[in-house]
């Protein structure tokens, strides 16, 4: 058995980082607990096999301390525990250390062996880019909304938006197959109309359907998007899974950009002592699970996220991590067009501005309004 296992497994290890939260005494046995719990998940002491103990446990590379009965854990699991697949993968990362209080993963790095079993974002920063035709300034994005608009009047509204100079598209996350809002009629309707204010304008603008659904249907969904002339694709993963994104983003025959959106995550990582940091779980597993953007409410709307998390969540987008692609931050929450230049300066050109509601607040001249948050994101960047 020791050597078939062996044979089995290349040497090669993930590395996750965990914060601790415990007394001094305790950090080295809870850092070991993780090693056993997040692997064989069996009591150490009654593992005959020699070859399970020292390969596939987890193992304690560096413990540090952070503060006042708070720690900094890196520990090894073999790649060959993750299998192939990103669930296992998330499994081994935080899965029954979820349920612990005072563990939060702080940050992952895979090698290449596992990090190129996942392409990632198909389009990433550059990529989006070149299929919208926008070189230099700041991405934008609006949602289609409120709820309870009919599909006729959700296509007006997105022509007009189109009309304005907004690059993105999406509808909101509440937008699924209501009875008031069908899917198909909404997405037909709004594709066309984005088309035709493209036809008029020469721009690239591109409209985001929101395809979270059953499980069934997710795909289904997706497919018809495209049919219907759809630029992108808006998914929830908390909804979904992570994988069901994932999924979405290697399907060859589907080759759209996807905005993930933060439905249902908030609480895996509002508590600074538990959960997951802003950089693996809106950073990280979104770019693993094929993201090109990251829906994140920005310090000062109206979430609770400070500029410290903020920061954290776009250094998950941008750090290295093999051949997988940065991707973009797309700051939302409530932000109003006199933010534009703050939020510019705070995470440079290479983002996607999200308002919504505050277009409408301008004024009834939506396309004036649209126009005038281009202009905004251009001259943010200038120098003077």
């Amino acid at each position: 058995m020791r050597r078939d296992l062996a044979r089995s497994l290349s040497g090669d290890r993930l590395t996750a980082v965990y914060q601790l939260d415990c007394p001094a005494g305790e950090a080295e046995a809870r850092a070991r607990a993780i090693c056993v719990e997040q692997t064989v998940e069996f009591p150490e002491a009654l593992i005959a096999d020699e070859a399970i103990r020292e390969q596939i446990i987890g193992r304690v590379a560096a413990l540090r301390a952070l503060g006042q009965d708070r720690f900094e854990a890196a520990i090894e699991y073999p790649v060959e525990a993750a299998g192939r697949e990103l669930t296992q993968l998330v499994n081994v990362l935080f899965g029954n250390i979820a349920l612990q209080p005072g563990v939060r993963l702080t940050g992952f790095t895979l090698p290449e062996s596992l990090a190129r079993q996942y392409p990632g974002p198909r389009f990433g920063v550059p990529g989006l880019r070149r299929l919208l035709d926008v070189a230099a300034r700041p991405l934008l994005c609006t949602a289609l909304k409120p709820m309870g608009l009919a599909p006729a009047a959700l296509a007006d509204l997105a022509y007009r938006l189109a009309l304005g100079g907004i690059d993105l598209i999406k509808d909101d996350h509440g937008l699924a197959d209501q009875s008031f809002c069908p899917f198909d009629e909404r997405v037909q309707g709004c594709a066309e109309a984005v088309r035709l204010a493209n036809r008029k304008t020469g721009r690239a603008c591109l409209y985001l359907p929101n395809v979270t659904a059953p499980a069934p249907e997710v795909a289904a969904r997706a497919h018809a998007a495209k049919q219907a002339g759809a630029g992108g694709l808006l998914v929830c993963p908390g909804l979904v899974g992570l994988d069901a994104m994932r999924a979405l983003a290697e399907d060859d025959a589907l080759a759209l950009p996807i905005l993930s959106h933060p439905a249902f995550l908030g609480g895996l990582c509002l508590r600074p002592d538990a959960g997951l940091s802003h950089g693996v779980l809106y950073g990280q597993l979104a770019r693993l699970a094929g993201a090109d953007g990251s829906i994140f409410p920005h310090a000062g709307g109206r979430f609770a996220f400070s500029e410290a998390e903020c920061r954290d969540l776009v250094a998950g987008l941008r750090r290295e991590m093999g051949s997988i692609r940065s991707i973009w931050p797309v700051p939302a929450g409530g932000l109003r067009l006199e933010r534009v230049a703050e939020l510019r300066a705070f995470y440079g050109a290479d983002c996607i501005l999200l308002i919504g509601g505050d277009l409408h607040a301008q004024g009834a001249d939506l396309v004036a309004s649209c126009r005038r948050f281009v202009e905004l994101a251009s001259a943010a960047g200038q120098v003077t």
